[in-house]
């Protein structure tokens, strides 16, 4: 398409100053015919420049305005959603850690507990021990003959018992010891003042005073 250079000022909206400068320029390309200058132009391009470009109204600013007002609105409510997400993760986190805890201290006064009732169980056993070896008051009468063990009811003092023994000093004393290893787990064997004494009455020696 060949364009004069009023056509194509008023076409492209240009001066005939511009074009004359753009023309000395060799910037369009042109011809001359009978004194006519045509400026040669490319009909596709002159369909693009024939369509409008809208213009630039309040309207439009303001539309343009509103879809990113729109749009930013959108990524700030995504943004708060994430961070209540992410608060309500870390509140869980905490609290789940603070049931491990709770839990760990319950589990280690369970385990306090039964130590201590484990002690004093023992020391209740002590007790009661030593009060079935300890006697507060008791007689000490006749002491048996040693042909007679079984017919006496009377509680008699070891060491005592022993020199009515037909027994040599080296047996005796292997005796004693022998009652003495025993004390602690042999209820039989009564320790009053430092002294241990028997029971014939309620228990039978045989199997200690055996040589």
């Amino acid at each position: 398409m060949r364009l004069t250079i009023d056509e194509y000022s008023k076409h492209f909206r240009m001066s005939k100053e511009m074009i004359n400068s753009k023309l000395r320029a060799k910037k369009l390309n042109y011809i001359i015919e009978n004194g006519t200058t045509y400026i040669i132009k490319d009909s596709s391009a002159v369909q693009q420049k024939a369509i409008a470009k809208p213009k630039t109204t309040v309207a439009t600013v303001f539309a343009l305005y509103q879809r990113e007002n729109k749009h930013l609105k959108e990524k700030i409510v995504q943004l708060e959603a994430k961070i209540d997400k992410l608060i309500d993760d870390k509140e869980q986190m905490l609290r789940d850690e603070r049931d491990k805890i709770e839990t760990l201290y319950n589990s280690k006064d369970e385990q306090l507990k039964n130590i201590l009732e484990l002690i004093n169980t023992k020391l209740i056993l002590e007790q009661k021990t030593q009060t079935i070896h300890e006697v507060e008051t008791f007689e000490i009468k006749e002491t048996p003959h040693k042909n007679d063990e079984k017919a006496d009811t009377h509680i008699v003092e070891l060491r005592e018992y022993l020199k009515t023994l037909d027994l040599k000093p080296h047996q005796r004393k292997v005796i004693k010891k022998r009652f003495l290893a025993v004390y602690d787990s042999d209820i039989r064997v009564i320790k009053q003042n430092g002294k241990l004494y028997l029971d014939f009455s309620k228990y039978d020696y045989s199997d200690l005073l055996e040589y």
